[in-house]
């Protein structure tokens, strides 16, 4: 499970705030076109390979109603410098998750209001959550202010401990504005505030501790975390049209949580539409983050009590990440009675992380406390054809 939660973690930190800030630029005076998209997706870095496909079709009922179903597959293979070093499964692991999801939009003269709901399973872990939201025009349809709402319920289980089962409660509320500034400049502003309550950490990741009987073999315990984590996150974004067919996207975006994790995220992107079929993307993403204030790599003696809190998580760790992203689009040049038109579409992203205070275990040539800093790479590779009829 760790590495799942850790992959996921970092997909809502790279993917949430970019879809509050498309959702803010789709004036909601008319529904989204009638659409379905296959996409097959694959992260590879560090240890952890996770693949598989996601089916999502709209459809529009009456011009006030329109519905969305996701069907979203994981399959993951983990051998994880956590879970190899310390983790349960020296050797690593194979599961799957699977993710269903259903909403629907309905509008109202210049408001959508939507709502929906997501399952997802794997062996030790299941998600519920339910949303709400609304969004409204005014100003002349200048601007778009939207107000949405989530609840998870989560329950984390321990493979092979049948007695084993705790509860997550996830809160998370959003409001963004969207503002046309001229008629090539768009400026968005997100604001979220995420309350989450009960077993937050990892039931098989352990952390590690100075022997006193043999200093070049720390002991290891299970981590222990706080049950209750508040954190929010402010963004701005400004997207200007270029005169050759072109678009440039700037955004910033900052992060903090009362765990005393603040991190920072920079992106800029630029598009550009070449002859009538294609559109091409480049993307650079910057990310730092400073790590939690019970995080240590290697602690000098073992929890005392329940509230003595211990983590070794290499997520709540300070580190860096540096995302350069390409992307590329054609739509095809072929319809029929069936679709109006449709587009194939490839994405690919090369991450490189680097840890300041996380170590790389597998070095154990210079004794506990000081091994090599972690790092590694990873790429992200997403490919799409859409359909819409």
């Amino acid at each position: 499970m760790g590495a799942v939660v850790a992959a996921t973690n970092f997909q809502r930190l790279l993917l949430a705030p970019c879809l509050l800030f498309i959702a803010g630029l789709a004036w909601s005076a008319v529904l989204p076109e009638e659409r379905a998209d296959a996409m097959y997706h694959r992260y590879d870095g560090g240890g952890v390979t996770i693949d598989g496909p996601s089916i999502l079709v709209r459809k529009n009922f009456i011009d006030k109603v329109s519905v969305i179903g996701n069907y979203y597959v994981d399959d993951i293979s983990s051998a994880s410098i956590d879970v190899v070093t310390l983790g349960a499964s020296p050797n690593g692991y194979n599961e799957q998750r699977t993710e269903y999801s259903i909403s629907a939009d309905y509008l109202y003269e210049k408001s959508i209001v939507s709502a929906g709901y997501t399952y997802s399973d794997e062996s030790d872990y299941t998600a519920d959550t339910w949303f709400v939201g609304i969004s409204q025009d005014f100003f002349g349809d200048l601007s778009n202010i939207s107000f949405g709402y989530s609840r998870g319920d989560d329950t984390v289980k321990r493979n092979h401990d049948s007695d084993f089962s705790e509860n997550v409660d996830r809160n998370n509320y959003n409001i963004t504005l969207s503002q046309i500034i001229t008629p090539k400049m768009i400026l968005g502003l997100t604001y979220n505030l995420i309350t989450d309550e009960g077993y937050l950490n990892n039931p098989y990741r352990v952390y590690r501790y100075d022997n006193p009987a043999d200093p070049s073999v720390p002991l290891t315990g299970y981590e222990v975390y706080p049950n209750t984590r508040t954190s929010d996150a402010a963004a701005i974004r400004l997207m200007y049209y270029l005169d050759h067919r072109a678009s440039l996207l700037t955004e910033f975006r900052y992060f903090s949580d009362d765990w005393n994790i603040n991190a920072i995220t920079a992106k800029v992107a630029y598009t550009h539409t070449f002859k009538r079929n294609w559109i091409f993307d480049i993307s650079y993403r910057y990310y730092d983050q400073d790590n939690a204030d019970f995080y240590n790599d290697l602690f000098t003696s073992p929890s005392q009590d329940p509230k003595d809190y211990r983590a070794r998580d290499k997520e709540l760790s300070a580190f860096t990440s540096h995302t350069i992203g390409l992307g590329v689009s054609y739509m095809l040049p072929y319809k029929n009675r069936f679709m109006d038109r449709s587009s194939i579409s490839l994405q690919w992203d090369r991450i490189y992380f680097d840890y300041s205070n996380f170590r790389d275990l597998r070095d154990s040539s210079a004794g506990p406390g000081h091994e090599k800093l972690y790092e590694f790479d990873a790429d992200v590779v997403k490919l799409f054809f859409t359909l819409w009829y």
